[in-house]
């Protein structure tokens, strides 16, 4: 019988123990997205999950999604990389509460596996135009709506119903948006196109842009919107295990069951990134922003209010870059400050302020055009920060008012006016104590010893001064008088 060398036995025994490691080395890259909105810091952290998910040999990429949705070009960046990515991808719409909403449902439809926990929901995926107002968006959803119906239905027969039907299309002609109805259009081809690809319900997702549709997690498995439902990622796991998937043209079979779930959090400067784009935090921003700036204005040289406001406002406008703002609203808060400004300075007996209020708590109320209350500024965040922006304010400015309008009281200058007393007989000149010091002065006329004196010029160190005498006279002094006794 051959013998083997030592080495043979040596590199037997390395392969035995590699071979275990490296079936144990199967894992699956997991995010998380928490109530965060779709904006260019989360497109950022898919698409390099999606990167690394592809090069370290990832079996799956979970996306663990949360959000009430977000920006439309973001959105398109995220689902573009997801459709050509080479790792398959499941979008999972979890914990319990949570909901795929506008945005979410692109990426969930994108995803080559879509799941959703209980008490979870997906839908109203209608796009927002930005700065343009809700309103003509509303009124071609409803005639891009009243298309789809009357496609599904019978033709109506008949004058009156022909009447009514071109009196209708009048109507919507004239209140039709250009720019809105390009938006809805294309948003309505695209996610067609992603639910085809993915083979989900085609109509439901057009639905969910035409009609703001949203549907619970069952209804969502038995419409074909999404694949399964899924208690936690365990779950989901050994669930999609033995699926297979179509990555560029190849089906590949999902070996997830026993893999190994490695999390992928989000970078420090991520977090801090996404956590300005809360619609509410941003408003805080904005708020603390002008009011630092107002409080430099009003008290130069400070520094430290000026440099902190001109941050927070920087760190606003980052925000307002991924969240729908509108133009008239910041207008509405501009004219507010103004407004509470202007109360200071000129007599209008609080009506100023009054408007400001309105037109402060108005804008604040409107600054972000979107029916989701999730990317609205909260009404218990509005009514505190006006209230106390609103006093802040007033009191700041009044009292920087005050003090420009007070006298000089340093300095040379700051003696003018003041009553002192004459030290020696003035003839033309002598000294007088005024203010706690001694001074020469001089007077055009001559007066005695221990009389009053007046400050009416200061030339240098010598005082011109002239004899005080109350205003009024005596008759006012002895109504004073027998007011005291009386």
């Amino acid at each position: 019988m051959k013998s083997h060398h030592p080495l043979f036995w040596v590199g037997l025994v390395w392969l035995g123990l590699c071979l275990p490691e490296q079936a144990q080395a199967a894992h699956v890259n997991l995010i998380e997205l928490d109530n965060q909105i779709i904006s260019p810091v989360t497109q950022q952290y898919i698409v390099e999950a999606i990167a690394r998910s592809e090069t370290d040999g990832a079996v799956c990429l979970v996306i663990l999604l949360d959000t009430p949705g977000g920006l439309l070009e973001s959105t398109r960046t995220i689902v573009k990389r997801m459709m050509n990515a080479k790792v398959p991808i499941a979008v999972y719409v979890a914990p319990p509460g949570s909901r795929a909403g506008s945005a979410g449902v692109f990426i969930t439809l994108a995803g080559h596996i879509a799941a959703m926990a209980t008490s979870t929901n997906i839908g109203a995926a209608h796009p927002v135009v930005v700065g343009e107002g809700g309103g003509p968006v509303k009124r071609l959803i409803r005639r891009i709506t009243r298309q789809v119906e009357d496609e599904s239905k019978p033709s109506r027969k008949g004058r009156d119903a022909d009447q009514e039907t071109v009196e209708e299309e009048i109507v919507e002609e004239e209140s039709r948006d250009p720019m809105a109805e390009k938006v809805i259009n294309d948003t309505v081809a695209w996610v067609a196109t992603i639910a085809k690809a993915r083979g989900r319900n085609e109509a439901w997702a057009r639905k969910a842009v035409t009609e703001s549709f949203s549907v619970t997690e069952t209804e969502a498995v038995q419409e074909r919107i999404v694949d399964l439902l899924a208690t936690d990622v365990k779950d989901l796991l050994a669930k999609i295990d033995g699926r297979t998937v179509e990555l560029a043209g190849v089906r590949v079979e999902l070996r997830t069951k026993d893999a190994e779930v490695v999390t992928m959090p989000m970078s420090k400067r991520q977090e801090f990134l996404a956590a300005i784009t809360n619609p509410n935090i941003a408003y805080i921003l904005m708020m603390l922003g002008t009011f630092g700036l107002i409080f430099e204005f009003t008290h130069p040289g400070v520094g430290f209010p000026g440099i902190a406001g001109l941050i927070c406002l920087l760190l606003a406008l980052y925000a307002f870059q991924a969240l729908p703002v509108s133009y008239a609203a910041v207008a509405l808060i501009l004219l507010g400050l103004g407004l509470l400004i202007a109360e200071i300075s000129m007599a209008s007996y609080g009506l100023l302020a009054v408007g400001g209020v309105i037109s402060l708590t108005l804008g604040s109320l409107m600054l972000f055009e979107s029916p989701d209350p999730n990317i609205q500024v909260s009404l218990n965040i509005v009514l505190p920060t006006v209230a106390t922006l609103a006093a802040i304010i007033l009191l700041v400015v009044q009292r920087a008012l005050s003090a420009h309008r007070k006298p000089v009281a340093t300095g040379a200058q700051g003696i003018v006016g003041e009553i002192g007393v004459a030290s020696t007989e003035l003839n033309p000149e002598g000294r007088v104590f005024v203010h706690g010091e001694l001074w020469t002065a001089i007077s055009q006329r001559p007066i005695p010893q221990g009389t009053k004196v007046r400050v009416i010029h200061v030339d240098g160190l010598q005082l011109l001064v002239e004899p005080h005498e109350p205003s009024g006279g005596p008759q006012r002094t002895r109504s004073a008088s027998k007011g005291r006794i009386a």
